[in-house]
């Protein structure tokens, strides 16, 4: 009885928190920090398939972001940073490997922690992992550092940014190519404003399009299954939302709406997040992976900010 009752206080608490997460009164850094605290203290609802869940939240919250995106600006800005995108992409993969030798690392798990640093964090690593056969350790903690290192970003970012003066713009292009993960690119860029939001989910939207030709490159490395390999369909339908918004400008107030909408649901995938991090799956996965991923993460984020601001 008494174990029933802790069970239903835990998920009503676990509701009560995350639909909190979808005012304006919490931040995505604030509810970040939430998720994590709760699942610090095993206050989270083992019974609830937190990857899911944020998954199905994160396709649609992008989904919803797309109508809030100018399609010329868009082109524009995925133009101007084509070279940045690709460039930022092989320059963390190449140097992703040699770290991973150097560091005498398991060479899958380095490719992941590699391949999430290079395009978008967890889904290119969801998408690269069947490609190459990695085993679910392997894919677990590479998984880890990235969300850790997205959760710092989510706090460090925005405060650099405004330390530096970066306009809205050259925010936006940055975190795009320095934060792993599309929710925490978005995160952060929607913390410092709706001009950095719109840049930041366009540039990242372009790079994560490069997750199918990175996979093949993978599959054929390692000698992989390249019939595993697939595209997030978020891609496609954020694609489709900027066009209806661009041919049908009639529907100008619901985009609007739509778009704020997603951008509170955003916070509430960065609480989920949140509450699948704990100090202990940290610790159980050594420092060698971790390293790796902060190597990584400091490489192109001071090289892409030099190219940025110089």
């Amino acid at each position: 009885m008494l174990n029933s009752a802790t069970k239903n206080y835990k998920l009503w608490l676990f509701i009560v928190i995350g639909l909190f997460c979808l005012t304006p009164l919490i931040s995505s850094p604030v509810a970040l920090l939430m998720g994590f605290t709760l699942a610090s203290i095993g206050l989270v609802p083992e019974h609830i398939d937190l990857g899911k869940w944020t998954k199905k939240l994160l396709a649609y919250s992008i989904v919803g972001l797309g109508f809030g995106i100018n399609l010329p600006e868009a082109i524009e800005a995925s133009k101007n940073n084509l070279g940045l995108i690709v460039g930022s992409i092989f320059f963390t993969l190449i140097l992703g490997y040699g770290l991973a030798k150097l560091l005498g690392m398991e060479p899958k798990t380095g490719h992941l922690i590699s391949c999430g640093t290079a395009i978008c964090g967890g889904s290119a690593i969801a998408a690269v992992a069947p490609a190459i056969n990695a085993k679910n350790d392997q894919i677990a903690v590479s998984l880890a550092c990235v969300f850790l290192l997205n959760s710092i970003a989510l706090f460090v970012f925005p405060t650099i940014g405004h330390a530096l003066s970066l306009s809205q713009y050259d925010f936006g292009v940055w975190s795009a190519i320095a934060i792993h993960d599309t929710s925490s690119v978005v995160g952060a860029a929607s913390a410092y404003g709706d001009e950095a939001l719109k840049t930041a989910t366009t540039v990242k939207l372009a790079r994560a399009l490069w997750i199918i030709p990175v996979a093949l490159l993978s599959a054929w490395f390692f000698g992989g299954d390249k019939s595993k390999i697939s595209l997030p369909y978020f891609i496609l339908f954020y694609c489709v939302a900027i066009l209806i918004a661009y041919f049908i400008p009639q529907g100008e107030a619901v985009y609007s709406l739509l778009f704020m909408a997603s951008k509170h649901v955003l916070v509430l995938c960065l609480f989920l997040i949140g509450a699948a991090i704990t100090v202990k799956k940290m610790r159980a996965n050594g420092p060698k992976p971790l390293l790796l991923g902060v190597l990584l993460w400091v490489a192109i984020g001071s090289t892409s900010l030099a190219y940025i601001v110089l």
